[in-house]
């Protein structure tokens, strides 16, 4: 990996983990928030949910801009809007400006997400690309497993402000060194913005989400239903504009590479494994083992290691041997893990319980992420990596926010063994998946 290859992996990464840490610092600050702003309850959940919604919305039009554009022009975009937005959460005088702030940081972060794995996908000859791709995905899953201890520590010793104006220092370094690394790259062939397949996959996804954030926490009332459904409808629609457009924002012959299907079936499966299993875990430990918020965030730290120490080698590997068996071995562990965890009780012991359990989950994941990941990108031309991308991070957050919605329908007594199920089925169901449709395929071959 020469110099300019350094650089440009090091700005995807800040650039992405950016995103994940704000992702998951603000909800450990709306107590502080609440209190400093003044804000209701309603205030709150437009302040976490409103940036998810615009995030998840936008995601595949962002991806796809991306591919008409310029992967490096709107990647630089979407960082620099992020890092202004982030300046107004900052100084936000008040909740009003706040949530305004925060959709339109979900915008930004549209733009910035998907560009990241493309940019990658696109700047590393096939031959690197496990290895560069293992690296993003390792610290990709670092920032979010790190976010609740580093925002703990922020809330400990500064102002709730702090959590998004210090991504403003991070934004100007990781643009002064994209912009200065990074290789322009956009697909070749005449396009041009599918604008009703956008305002379909927007309004159908922004549904679906606000569908997925609502109704458990509002008891599934009549609104939250209807913007499910409605996103149910629009979302068939949209497959059905995309297949008969001459110019679609999705081409869906991409799902034709039993590669893409199967690796997006397993992010499905996965992800949404990975959030439910998280949220229940975390809230368990605190609630029945009485651990501290900060001591409940280090008890995760050995997935943070194993995905530090493992994720780049094992990309590697499976550039060069196939990534088949590292995806059908890392969810099967990753399910033993969290059947492992099944047993936790109040009188149980972080030694002889949670660190086992955690142990194996953590390496089943530092098998498996940097294989999947890997696989959507090489799956398909590069000329469609950032809508690749945005389809695979699209997935990904619908995944997440079905799970935990699932979990919503369970009184807080079921809801951690269930959670335990449900996790460990989606995994083990994950592993399935990649034994069955995964083809190995190898830079040689290529």
């Amino acid at each position: 990996m020469n110099r300019q290859q350094k650089l440009t992996l090091f700005a995807t990464i800040v650039g992405s983990g950016i995103v994940i840490l704000d992702g998951t610092v603000v909800n450990l600050a709306l107590p502080k928030i609440a209190t400093g702003l003044h804000a209701s309850f309603a205030d709150l959940q437009w302040i976490t949910d409103g940036y998810m919604l615009s995030l998840s919305a936008l995601i595949l039009l962002g991806g796809s801009l991306g591919d008409i554009f310029g992967r490096k022009k709107m990647y630089l975009s979407g960082l620099l809007g992020f890092g202004l937005l982030s300046l107004l959460c900052g100084l936000a005088p008040n909740a009003t400006t706040l949530i305004i702030a925060r959709l339109l940081q979900g915008v930004a972060g549209a733009l910035l997400v998907p560009g990241g794995l493309a940019i990658i996908n696109t700047n590393f000859p096939l031959q690197e690309r496990g290895a560069a791709i293992g690296s993003w995905s390792a610290w990709s899953a670092i920032f979010a497993a790190m976010g609740p201890l580093l925002g703990g520590y922020i809330l400990d010793v500064a102002s709730w402000r702090w959590i998004f104006l210090i991504n403003v220092p991070l934004v100007l370094l990781c643009y002064a060194v994209g912009s200065g690394s990074i290789k322009e790259s956009r697909d070749e062939t005449a396009r041009r913005v599918d604008v009703r397949g956008a305002s379909l996959a927007m309004l159908s996804l922004a549904g679906l989400t606000y569908g997925l954030i609502e109704g458990p926490t509002s008891h599934w009332q009549l609104g939250a239903v209807v913007a499910l459904l409605a996103g149910i409808i629009l979302s068939a629609s949209f497959i059905v504009w995309e297949s008969r457009s001459s110019d679609p924002m999705v081409p869906l012959g991409l799902f034709k590479s039993r590669n893409f299907s199967g690796s997006n079936l397993m992010t499905f499966g996965m992800y949404g494994a990975l959030s439910s299993f998280l949220f229940a875990l975390v809230i368990y430990l605190q609630a029945n083992l009485h651990y501290s918020s900060i001591k409940a965030g280090a008890s995760l730290l050995p997935l943070t290691f194993m995905l530090l120490l493992f994720s780049r080698r094992v990309g590697a590997a499976a550039g060069k041997y196939g990534a088949r068996g590292f995806m059908t071995a890392g969810p099967l562990l990753a399910a033993a893990g969290m059947v492992l965890l099944y047993q936790l009780g109040p009188s149980s012991s972080y030694l002889s319980v949670v660190l086992p359990g955690v142990l194996l989950f953590a390496i089943g994941m530092a098998l498996l992420v940097a294989p999947l990941t890997t696989t959507v990108m090489t799956s398909v031309p590069d000329a469609s990596s950032g809508i690749a991308s945005g389809i695979n991070n699209a997935v990904s957050r619908v995944a997440g926010l079905l799970a935990v919605a699932v979990l919503g329908l369970f009184g807080t007594s079921q809801v951690y063994h269930f959670a335990i199920i449900l996790s460990a089925s989606l995994a083990a169901l994950g592993g399935i998946i990649a034994f069955l449709l995964i083809e190995d395929r190898r830079p040689e071959t290529s």
